[in-house]
């Protein structure tokens, strides 16, 4: 076999049919942020046209802005001043700290469950956890919503357990699957708490109640709802007043806590259980010392942020009151995230490529394999450092991109009030 025939083949095939992707260099200055710079490495023209920091960026999931928090920041410096900047090795050898051991209680605090495990990642925790679970339980079949992210399907793809995968956040057709297996049968639920392309929102309250009735397991992916839903930014699940009846909540240091890492928590046995158990966790080098300490100190800010996270649901009201006046389709929901529905993805890439140029405002395309084909889209995240005057330059910006390409214009005036 020639090898770098096949690969070579494989690559251009990929490209030809549209899914490759840019990655385009930013730096997210503290300071200016959510404007910035962004490096051009491919068209110098381009660069040339935007040298300074007055970039736009509007699809960060630092959602609460707390990698630029100066607490934070300096709580990470003075760790790595103490300790420098590497952990040491793995968890069972040298790489537990008192921080990492702090932070695990934190986590276990803040979800109000018995004990937390950090990952790498919250991929690797997803991934991981699945896949020893749904190993060592011999005959597990597994219930996963369409929509679930790569990290949990490869988590119930790498078990190789069964598995039926039920319509998104569709109760009725999960609970027919589950009916149609043995009350005794192993089984366990996957689903997520926010669906991060979508924006759609999950009733936890509903599958716990389905997971009770037919004996199954529950595991909640939190990762876009940790910081910005429920009493201190708890998660969807406590706001639903069930997140102590989920067996396993998962969730993200890198996203609402601003840092880098993944973990779960749940009861002491179930979480010892995965500890003991779970190879992506047993062999590799835990997360820095700094990152444990720097996310411990934003889980005590974020627990107290309640008018950040009223400032981001406010501004993402208003951004949608004022699409559905423009007549842009979008997915409506009650969520932090606003999902522009493109559809094709030439276009999408398109559309993404002349908001930078034109009017300095990046926002990535979403597209396959990252979503379905068909279904490709602009995602949309505001921060509580954008301003109003800045969700309307982005809208005359969508305005102007989207409605040219219709060969139309809508005339509309935009007016920073907020809702």
């Amino acid at each position: 076999m020639d090898y770098n025939n096949f690969i070579d083949n494989e690559i251009s095939e990929f490209k030809e049919k549209g899914f490759s992707r840019t990655f385009t260099p930013i730096y997210r200055y503290k300071d200016s942020f959510p404007f910035s710079k962004v490096e051009f490495e491919i068209k110098k023209s381009v660069s040339q046209l935007f040298p300074d920091q007055n970039t736009q960026i509007w699809c960060s999931n630092d959602y609460l802005n707390m990698s630029h928090n100066p607490e934070v920041i300096d709580r990470m410096i003075s760790v790595i001043k103490e300790v420098g900047t590497g952990s040491g090795g793995t968890r069972n050898i040298s790489g537990t700290t008192p921080y990492h051991n702090e932070l695990e209680k934190k986590l276990a605090a803040f979800h109000e469950r018995e004990k937390a495990l950090v990952f790498t990642s919250a991929y690797v925790a997803n991934q991981s956890t699945i896949s020893t679970l749904c190993k060592r339980i011999k005959n597990i079949h597994v219930f996963s919503d369409e929509l679930n992210h790569a990290s949990l399907i490869e988590g119930i793809q790498n078990s190789k357990a069964s598995y039926s995968i039920f319509k998104h956040n569709n109760l009725s057709h999960l609970e027919d699957l589950l009916k149609s297996y043995d009350y005794d049968q192993p089984k366990i639920i996957i689903f997520e708490s926010l669906y991060s392309m979508d924006g759609t929102e999950t009733n936890v309250s509903e599958y716990v109640k389905l997971a009770k009735k037919y004996n199954a397991l529950t595991y909640l992916d939190e990762v876009h709802a940790v910081g910005l839903y429920g009493k201190g930014g708890r998660g969807v699940a406590h706001k639903y007043k069930v997140s102590d009846k989920v067996d396993i909540i998962n969730g993200t240091l890198a996203k609402g806590f601003g840092q880098i890492g993944g973990y779960i928590v749940g009861n002491r046995n179930l979480i010892e259980f995965i500890r003991c158990f779970t190879s992506g966790f047993i062999f590799t080098t835990s997360i820095m010392p700094s990152v444990a300490a720097a996310t411990s100190k934003s889980i005590e800010l974020v627990e107290k942020s309640d008018d950040l996270r009223k400032n981001i649901f406010s501004k993402a009201k208003y951004f949608r009151t004022k699409l559905k006046n423009l007549g842009v389709p979008f997915i409506d929901s009650d969520s932090h995230i606003i999902p522009l529905l493109v559809n094709d993805t030439e276009k999408a890439k398109a559309f993404s490529k002349e908001l930078l140029k034109k009017h300095n405002c990046y926002v990535q395309p979403i597209f396959y394999p990252t979503v379905p084909k068909n279904s490709a889209r602009l995602r949309i995240t505001i921060t509580p450092k954008h301003s109003y005057s800045d969700i309307d330059n982005l809208l005359e910006a969508i305005q102007d991109i989207w409605f040219k390409s219709k060969k139309r214009k809508v005339k509309t005036t935009f007016n920073s009030v907020a809702i």
